[in-house]
């Protein structure tokens, strides 16, 4: 296992350990002279994991070690940490659910173009839309995490996530209008070049077995002439 994977790897681990930090409202402990209590912690972990999101990326591509795995877990990864995230700001009552949900029913929209998008041998690689999302994403649900002790700045925390909303739906509709056709026309040609082999082996089939029939009945014909020709009886003379 390489660097960058096992950066991967360890975000997927955050996502458990920044739940309990956040749900867990008695974590606090000394850091020099300074008191650390679960909102900052649960922050530290969650820059600390955004931190691994860009640097595996930076990372596989400099060193040269992009792999299939990567490839796959690297999205699963942003995914379980962002929505994990959201989820721990609604229950904590920080968040309201409607607006986690869009964000997060978003993330699976786009997952499954993704996924259709590679079953026809296309990739979908993230657009300058996607990038600044996650990065306002980013600084708002940091926002949202220090506001459950701070209530000054859940107010801007919320604008935030408006901003995070609108960049979501706007880079998941530019996903589709870019990638749904092209998609939806691979599959439909794939599907043609399907019934046209179909049905050129049907009309093989149905053309042996003409010519089976046909060479059957002319088996057949050679049969009688040939028995006709050698039983042959001279006219009797009276």
């Amino acid at each position: 296992m390489n660097l960058p994977n096992a950066l991967t790897i360890l975000r997927i681990f955050f996502v458990p350990l920044l739940v309990a930090v956040l749900l867990e409202e008695n974590v606090a402990f000394q850091f020099g002279s300074w008191p650390v209590t679960n909102e900052w912690l649960a922050l530290a972990i969650f820059l600390s994991a955004a931190a691994t999101d860009l640097l595996d990326g930076y990372l596989a591509r400099r060193w040269k070690q992009v792999t299939t795995i990567g490839t796959l877990l690297d999205p699963i990864a942003d995914k379980l940490l962002v929505s994990a995230a959201l989820i721990s700001l609604v229950q904590v009552r920080v968040l309201p659910g409607w607006m986690a949900i869009l964000v997060i029913g978003r993330e699976f929209a786009v997952s499954g173009l993704r996924a259709i998008a590679a079953a026809e041998s296309y990739t979908i690689k993230a657009s300058d839309l996607g990038k600044t999302k996650m990065l306002a994403q980013v600084v708002a649900i940091s926002c949202l995490l220090v506001s459950t002790r701070h209530p000054e700045l859940h107010q801007p925390g919320i604008w935030m996530m408006w901003g995070v909303i609108f960049f979501a739906l706007l880079s998941a509709v530019s996903y589709f209008r870019k990638f749904w056709r092209k998609v939806d026309e691979h599959v439909k040609l794939r599907r043609r070049r399907e019934l046209l082999l179909l049905e050129r082996k049907r009309q093989r089939e149905s053309m042996r077995q003409r010519g089976s029939r046909r060479a059957g009945a002319r088996g057949a014909g050679a049969g009688a002439g040939a028995s006709g020709g050698t039983i042959w009886k001279p006219p009797e003379v009276s």
